[in-house]
């Protein structure tokens, strides 16, 4: 059971990575791209240089893995328009070309490593079918070439 001090920390941190990290991204799925992105993929720790040195790795580590099943979550709960609008606003923040974008994206499905480890296989699966529902439209409105399954 957490202890009042260790609550505050809780707050402290979460309430520094919002002011100085996630307060920055203006959308969701950008925040759960930088989320994902903090997750070592060798021991499956979130890792944080700043918040760990202000508030211990194992802190920063609960943090952000509360953070990262926040912002999935978040993005769970948005209807499919909701989603197109946030993923075209995401991309329209990267500095590829948008069919580039998508036609890596369809390929390569670096998006599979953008849900927290804790999702359960139905959260997953959603998260997936909405995801690839959205690319596979976009590739159809920009005239992208469909990726080559024997690829």
């Amino acid at each position: 059971m957490p202890t009042g001090k260790t609550r505050e920390l809780d707050r402290s941190s979460a309430s520094d990575l919002w002011r100085h990290s996630l307060a920055h991204i203006p959308t969701t799925f950008g925040r759960l791209v930088y989320l994902s992105s903090l997750r070592n993929s060798n021991n499956g720790r979130y890792e944080h240089h700043g918040l760990a040195l202000m508030f211990g790795p194992s802190e920063a580590h609960n943090t952000l893995f509360e953070s990262h099943k926040r912002a999935f979550a978040e993005w769970l709960n948005y209807d499919l328009e909701m989603q197109q609008a946030d993923l075209d606003l995401y991309f329209a923040s990267l500095s590829e070309n948008r069919s580039t974008l998508v036609e890596t994206w369809l390929r390569l499905a670096p998006y599979r490593n953008f849900v927290p480890a804790t999702v359960r296989v139905p959260e997953r699966q959603l998260y997936l079918t909405d995801l690839e529902t959205l690319l596979e439209s976009m590739r159809i409105g920009l005239g992208v070439s469909a990726p080559d399954p024997g690829a």
